[in-house]
This record gives C-alpha cells, structure tokens and sequence, in this order.
C-alpha cells in the first residue's frame, strides 16, 4: 500500500514538474513573441517615417528647383510668340523653336523617342502644351543621347529628336525657355524637366500629349 502510494505521488510530482515545463515554455514564448512584434513594428514605424523623410525633402528639392532661375538658359517673352494654328511651314527666328504659330496637330510627346527629325511646326504645339522637347545633333555623344533617350521614355510631356542645324549638341526647349548642354547628366537637365514640364510657362496646361502627329 505504501509502496503504491509513493507511486502515485512520484507520477503526480512528474506531471507537475512537466506542466510548470510546459507553461515556463509557453511564457518564453509568449515573450518571445512579444519581443519579435516589437522590433517589426519599431522597424515598420522606422522605415515608414525614413520614407516620409525622404519623401518630404525629394517635395523640398523640386520646390527648390522650380523656384531657382536655370543657369545659361535663354528666355523669349511668351506674350510676343504667335500661338495661331496654320497649314503652312513657318520661319522660327530661334533653332530649335520655343514657340511660334504652329500646325494644328501635336507631336506626340507622351515620353516620345524619334529616331528622325520631327516637324518644327508640330512639335511647337507640343511646347504649348506643356512638353520639354530634347533636341540633339551629330555632335552629341551616342552614350549622352541614350540616357536622355532613358529620361525621355518615362516622363510625361516630353519627346526627343534630332535636330542637324542646332548650334548645341544637346538642347532642352520649352515654351519661351531653352538650355544648351553637352552631358545628360548636367544637373540642370533636370532641373530644366522639374521646372518646365506641364511648368508655369504653359499655354495650355493639360492639354493633350497623345492621339496628335507620331513618327512614320
């Protein structure tokens, strides 16, 4: 009797000992736990606020850019460009032209690449809807004109072609605004697209970029 006594008192010290095992298991879990989804969200709040931060300063950064004049760019009086729709070619006193009277339809310049020389008259009324038109000639280095071509092919209101007669290699143009360069990665490239892509200097704001003239 004794000894069945000792018996079940030995197994019933067993199962204590494994249940304050299980439950000092399930503590350091729960701790474990705890501690993991602590660090995530701390890390998730970290990286949340670093890419507000960031964001923030790129906003500060543009502001900036739009704000501060272009070093070397030349500037016509937007008032004195003729902005009339006509079906013939017209002579431009600047090469490429900032504006001007111009065809009724666009150059399509929804981040546009043309390998060939475009139409003036065209791409004039690109520029009056806000559009930066990238120009180059034979000049320009092939490596310079494929990044640009890169910058082009993602950004909105803006389209890329040769130009012969140009007197630059490479040469930014907006309504009334236009800027020589020899490197795409000038700074002031793109400071020229922060500044005056669909920028204040637009006749038309919002206007259509799409569904006018494209290469043939």
């Amino acid at each position: 009797m004794a000894s069945r006594t000792s018996q079940q008192n030995s197994r019933q010290q067993r199962i204590a000992e494994m249940r304050r095992a299980e439950q000092s298991r399930e503590r350091r879990n729960k701790f474990l736990a705890i501690g993991i989804s602590t660090a995530i969200v701390a890390g998730l709040v970290g990286f949340g606020a670093w890419v507000l931060i960031d964001q923030k300063q790129k906003e500060k950064d543009e502001e900036a850019a739009r704000k501060a004049p272009v070093s070397g760019e030349q500037t016509w009086d937007a008032k004195k460009l003729g902005r009339n729709h006509v079906e013939t070619q017209v002579k431009y006193e600047m090469n490429p032209p900032v504006g001007g009277d111009h065809n009724p339809r666009w150059m399509n310049c929804n981040g546009d690449v043309y390998k060939n020389a475009v139409p003036e008259v065209n791409a004039v009324h690109s520029l009056e809807h806000g559009a930066v038109w990238v120009t180059y000639n034979e000049k320009a280095d092939k490596a310079e004109v494929d990044k640009l071509a890169a910058k082009v092919g993602k950004t909105p209101y803006t389209l890329l072609s040769p130009v012969k007669e140009q007197a630059g290699a490479i040469m930014l143009s907006a309504w009334g605004k236009q800027l020589t360069v020899d490197k795409a990665d000038d700074p002031r490239v793109a400071q020229f697209f922060t500044k005056y892509v669909q920028g204040p200097q637009t006749p038309e704001p919002g206007a259509a970029c799409t569904n006018g003239l494209g290469e043939k």
